[in-house]
């Protein structure tokens, strides 16, 4: 359930409702909006749930809201204006702004990610993405250059005003990686890797979370949950294709799952065409498709030479085609009440 406090409510009774659902055995999150704040209750303990809704009658208390969904931080009731990140350098995710992400796959070289961040900031992209850990379906696949790889990423990003998104494998990575990131990415394999999530519920760096390659949204949600019940609410999803029956396509890109989670959900979403598809010739439909439907955001490959990229070279868009796309989606952007940032 969730307490709506009073737009006027003080911190004294903000603070008196925080400490009285303690009490009952539960957890309290507090959520600050622009006009009121809402505490998220959660918990499994039914002994004292009666004193929890008593509550609703103490001093600044609105209204106490019971939510359905086994998803409770997430729910869109918890925040309805929707949630807003602050990434810095002006950059902000969930507000009137499409924000875009692009880079290679992986981090390969100096040479690489310099010439690539230069291209897509000029192109207009927002955030530098490119992996230093890289999960594989095979041990023998290149598997990137760790920690070296994020040095790179961030002086490149740095020299062209960029932020940096890159993927987080595992617990022990996350603490080596905040100096270097702006946005930890949990990738589709990790989407219910609980100890990850924990780990970063542990922190307030912003997450970028993609659904899993055979999740359903609720599941999607309640990973979301795992890294919110740890008091980090920064998080961004990103749909990035399902596996279905079809083998035209690397991943279906479920278009249709952006509308649904805004409706379900607070949170910001990012959309994934270059995933989504496996193919080049397909992410610049699929990522206009996605600003259409109300995407937050867009994560897009791209690679000066995909002919050699150590990996995923067939989804990359090279700059040239980056550039055009970013063109495309300032004309659609407008006219479902967005703009490109």
């Amino acid at each position: 359930m969730i307490v709506n406090m009073l737009a006027g409510a003080t911190d004294e009774q903000i603070n008196h409702i925080v400490e009285r659902i303690k009490e009952c055995g539960f957890q309290a999150h507090l959520i600050r909006g622009e006009e009121r704040t809402v505490i998220g209750v959660v918990g499994n303990s039914n002994q004292r749930r009666s004193e929890l809704e008593a509550l609703s009658s103490a001093p600044g208390v609105e209204e106490i809201v019971k939510i359905s969904h086994p998803f409770k931080l997430a729910a869109r009731s918890v925040r309805p204006e929707g949630t807003i990140i602050e990434l810095g350098k002006g950059v902000a995710i969930g507000g009137n702004d499409v924000v875009v992400a692009a880079g290679p796959c992986a981090v390969e070289s100096a040479a690489q990610i310099s010439d690539i961040a230069a291209r897509v900031a000029e192109a207009g992209a927002k955030l530098l993405r490119g992996g230093a850990f890289k999960p594989r379906s095979s041990p023998y696949s290149f598997q990137g250059l760790g920690e070296e790889g994020l040095k790179l990423m961030r002086q490149a990003a740095d020299k062209n005003g960029l932020l940096v998104v890159s993927e987080v494998m595992d617990p022990s990575q996350v603490t080596l990686m905040v100096p270097y990131v702006d946005v930890l990415q949990v990738g589709a394999r990790n989407m219910q890797n609980y100890h990850l999530l924990r780990a970063l519920g542990e922190i307030k760096k912003p997450v970028l979370l993609k659904r899993g390659m055979s999740a359903t949204i609720e599941e999607l949600l309640l990973s979301a949950e795992y890294i919110m019940s740890g008091g980090n609410y920064n998080i961004i999803l990103c749909e990035r294709g399902i596996r279905t029956f079809e083998t035209y396509l690397r991943n279906t890109l479920d278009i249709a799952a952006i509308p649904v989670i805004k409706s379900l959900s607070h949170l910001p979403m990012f959309a994934d065409p270059s995933h989504g598809t496996g193919r080049r010739d397909k992410v610049a439909p699929m990522a206009r498709a996605a600003v259409a439907a109300g995407a937050d955001g867009l994560i897009i490959e791209v690679h000066s030479d995909p002919e050699r990229a150590l990996s995923d070279g067939v989804q990359s868009l090279y700059p040239d085609q980056f550039a055009l796309l970013m063109k495309e989606i300032r004309a659609i952007a407008p006219a479902v009440g967005r703009r490109i940032a």
